[in-house]
Protein backbone atom coordinates (compact mmCIF):
# COMPACT_ATOMS: atom_id res chain seq x y z
CA UNK A 1 0.00 0.00 0.00
CA UNK A 2 1.17 3.13 -0.69
CA UNK A 3 2.15 5.39 2.16
CA UNK A 4 1.11 8.92 0.77
CA UNK A 5 -2.49 7.39 0.95
CA UNK A 6 -2.29 7.56 5.00
CA UNK A 7 -1.92 11.06 4.68
CA UNK A 8 -4.78 12.32 2.92
CA UNK A 9 -6.87 11.91 6.37
CA UNK A 10 -4.23 14.01 8.75
CA UNK A 11 -4.12 17.06 5.65
CA UNK A 12 -8.06 16.92 5.88
CA UNK A 13 -7.85 17.00 9.39
CA UNK A 14 -5.67 19.88 9.32
CA UNK A 15 -7.58 21.55 6.84
CA UNK A 16 -10.88 21.57 8.21
CA UNK A 17 -8.91 22.57 11.29
CA UNK A 18 -7.64 25.26 9.66
CA UNK A 19 -11.24 26.83 8.79
CA UNK A 20 -12.74 26.06 12.21
CA UNK A 21 -9.52 28.00 13.50
CA UNK A 22 -10.10 31.13 11.54
CA UNK A 23 -14.01 31.19 12.10
CA UNK A 24 -13.16 31.27 15.69
CA UNK A 25 -10.99 33.86 15.66
CA UNK A 26 -13.23 36.21 13.51
CA UNK A 27 -16.29 35.31 16.35
CA UNK A 28 -14.18 36.64 19.00
CA UNK A 29 -12.82 39.98 16.84
CA UNK A 30 -16.32 41.42 16.99
CA UNK A 31 -17.88 39.98 14.02
CA UNK A 32 -21.50 38.65 14.55
CA UNK A 33 -22.09 35.91 12.83
CA UNK A 34 -25.99 36.21 13.48
CA UNK A 35 -25.97 39.50 11.97
CA UNK A 36 -27.97 39.95 8.64
CA UNK A 37 -27.89 42.85 6.80
CA UNK A 38 -30.78 44.06 5.01
CA UNK A 39 -30.43 45.45 1.07
CA UNK A 40 -33.28 47.97 2.31
CA UNK A 41 -31.29 49.89 4.25
CA UNK A 42 -31.49 53.60 2.83
CA UNK A 43 -34.20 53.07 0.58
CA UNK A 44 -38.28 52.98 0.98
CA UNK A 45 -40.28 50.71 2.70
CA UNK A 46 -41.95 48.62 -0.43
CA UNK A 47 -45.07 49.21 -1.74
CA UNK A 48 -47.89 46.79 -0.17
CA UNK A 49 -51.92 46.58 0.60
CA UNK A 50 -52.05 44.85 3.73
CA UNK A 51 -55.36 44.61 5.58
CA UNK A 52 -55.79 45.66 9.42
CA UNK A 53 -55.50 42.82 11.92
CA UNK A 54 -58.57 43.38 14.14
CA UNK A 55 -60.96 45.00 11.12
CA UNK A 56 -60.55 43.12 8.08
CA UNK A 57 -61.59 45.27 5.15
CA UNK A 58 -59.65 48.12 6.52
CA UNK A 59 -56.46 48.43 4.24
CA UNK A 60 -53.10 50.17 4.75
CA UNK A 61 -50.16 51.27 2.27
CA UNK A 62 -46.89 52.58 3.09
CA UNK A 63 -48.18 55.76 3.46
CA UNK A 64 -48.08 54.50 7.05
CA UNK A 65 -44.59 54.84 7.48
CA UNK A 66 -44.30 58.77 6.68
CA UNK A 67 -44.46 61.44 9.28
CA UNK A 68 -42.84 60.60 11.81
CA UNK A 69 -40.10 57.98 12.72
CA UNK A 70 -41.00 54.69 13.97
CA UNK A 71 -40.27 50.87 14.84
CA UNK A 72 -42.13 48.58 12.74
CA UNK A 73 -41.89 45.21 14.55
CA UNK A 74 -42.31 41.66 12.35
CA UNK A 75 -44.33 39.53 15.28
CA UNK A 76 -46.58 36.02 15.46
CA UNK A 77 -48.16 34.08 18.00
CA UNK A 78 -46.25 31.01 17.42
CA UNK A 79 -42.99 32.82 17.74
CA UNK A 80 -41.66 32.26 21.91
CA UNK A 81 -39.33 35.22 20.89
CA UNK A 82 -42.29 37.61 20.21
CA UNK A 83 -44.03 36.54 23.85
CA UNK A 84 -40.79 36.90 25.23
CA UNK A 85 -40.71 40.71 23.71
CA UNK A 86 -44.01 41.79 24.34
CA UNK A 87 -44.19 43.07 27.46
CA UNK A 88 -41.30 45.23 26.77
CA UNK A 89 -42.76 46.65 23.41
CA UNK A 90 -46.15 47.33 26.05
CA UNK A 91 -43.31 49.57 28.31
CA UNK A 92 -41.76 51.37 25.09
CA UNK A 93 -45.04 52.56 23.51
CA UNK A 94 -46.05 53.39 27.02
CA UNK A 95 -43.15 55.67 26.80
CA UNK A 96 -44.08 57.41 23.57
CA UNK A 97 -41.94 55.36 21.08
CA UNK A 98 -44.15 54.74 17.67
CA UNK A 99 -44.80 51.10 17.04
CA UNK A 100 -46.31 49.62 13.86
CA UNK A 101 -47.13 45.81 14.04
CA UNK A 102 -46.93 43.42 11.37
CA UNK A 103 -48.58 40.19 12.08
CA UNK A 104 -46.54 37.68 10.04
CA UNK A 105 -47.85 34.19 8.76
CA UNK A 106 -49.98 33.99 11.48
CA UNK A 107 -53.71 32.97 12.29
CA UNK A 108 -55.79 36.17 12.87
CA UNK A 109 -58.21 35.51 15.49
CA UNK A 110 -55.09 34.24 17.54
CA UNK A 111 -53.29 37.06 16.83
CA UNK A 112 -56.38 39.40 17.75
CA UNK A 113 -56.86 37.43 20.79
CA UNK A 114 -52.96 37.46 21.54
CA UNK A 115 -53.26 41.95 21.59
CA UNK A 116 -56.62 41.90 23.50
CA UNK A 117 -55.22 39.19 25.91
CA UNK A 118 -51.28 40.93 26.27
CA UNK A 119 -51.90 44.45 25.57
CA UNK A 120 -51.59 45.93 21.92
CA UNK A 121 -48.24 48.59 21.86
CA UNK A 122 -49.05 49.21 17.96
CA UNK A 123 -50.42 52.19 16.47
CA UNK A 124 -51.25 50.26 13.70
CA UNK A 125 -51.58 46.53 13.60
CA UNK A 126 -50.99 44.69 9.45
CA UNK A 127 -51.95 41.57 8.60
CA UNK A 128 -49.46 40.14 6.64
CA UNK A 129 -50.70 36.47 6.29
CA UNK A 130 -49.26 35.15 3.47
CA UNK A 131 -46.32 36.53 4.09
CA UNK A 132 -45.68 38.33 1.11
CA UNK A 133 -44.68 42.17 3.01
CA UNK A 134 -42.32 40.34 4.71
CA UNK A 135 -40.77 38.68 1.87
CA UNK A 136 -40.21 41.57 -0.10
CA UNK A 137 -38.34 42.78 3.48
CA UNK A 138 -36.60 40.19 3.56
CA UNK A 139 -38.16 38.63 6.83
CA UNK A 140 -36.33 35.15 7.67
CA UNK A 141 -38.66 34.47 10.63
CA UNK A 142 -40.05 36.72 13.88
CA UNK A 143 -39.09 38.93 15.84
CA UNK A 144 -37.36 41.37 13.33
CA UNK A 145 -37.75 45.13 13.75
CA UNK A 146 -36.95 47.85 11.54
CA UNK A 147 -36.63 51.24 12.02
CA UNK A 148 -38.10 53.72 9.96
CA UNK A 149 -37.57 57.15 9.69
CA UNK A 150 -40.13 59.92 8.66
CA UNK A 151 -39.93 59.59 5.21
CA UNK A 152 -40.32 55.86 4.83
CA UNK A 153 -36.89 54.78 4.38
CA UNK A 154 -35.83 51.99 5.78
CA UNK A 155 -32.61 52.64 8.79
CA UNK A 156 -31.92 49.73 10.69
CA UNK A 157 -32.81 46.35 10.27
CA UNK A 158 -33.09 44.36 13.87
CA UNK A 159 -32.89 40.56 13.77
CA UNK A 160 -34.73 39.40 17.44
CA UNK A 161 -36.20 40.97 20.25
CA UNK A 162 -36.25 44.03 21.19
CA UNK A 163 -34.95 44.13 24.73
CA UNK A 164 -33.50 47.13 27.28
CA UNK A 165 -30.21 46.21 26.42
CA UNK A 166 -29.99 46.54 22.97
CA UNK A 167 -32.53 48.96 22.58
CA UNK A 168 -30.36 50.98 25.35
CA UNK A 169 -27.37 50.23 23.54
CA UNK A 170 -28.79 50.28 19.30
CA UNK A 171 -32.19 51.16 18.82
CA UNK A 172 -33.20 53.85 21.12
CA UNK A 173 -29.75 56.43 20.24
CA UNK A 174 -30.98 55.86 16.53
CA UNK A 175 -34.38 56.33 17.00
CA UNK A 176 -33.61 59.59 19.02
CA UNK A 177 -31.13 60.81 16.28
CA UNK A 178 -34.33 60.46 13.97
CA UNK A 179 -36.64 62.16 15.70
CA UNK A 180 -34.32 65.37 16.15
CA UNK A 181 -33.73 64.99 12.44
CA UNK A 182 -37.46 64.85 11.59
CA UNK A 183 -37.51 68.18 13.31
Amino acid sequence: MNKKILFIPLVAFMVLAAIFATQLVRNQTGDDPTKLESVLIGKQVPEFRLEDLAEPGKLYDQAVFKGEPLLLNVWATWCPTCYAEHSYLNQLSAEGVKIIGMNYKDDRTKAVGWLNELGNPYLISLFDGDGMLGLDLGVYGAPETFLIDANGIVRYRHVGDVNPTNWAETLKPMYQALLEEAK
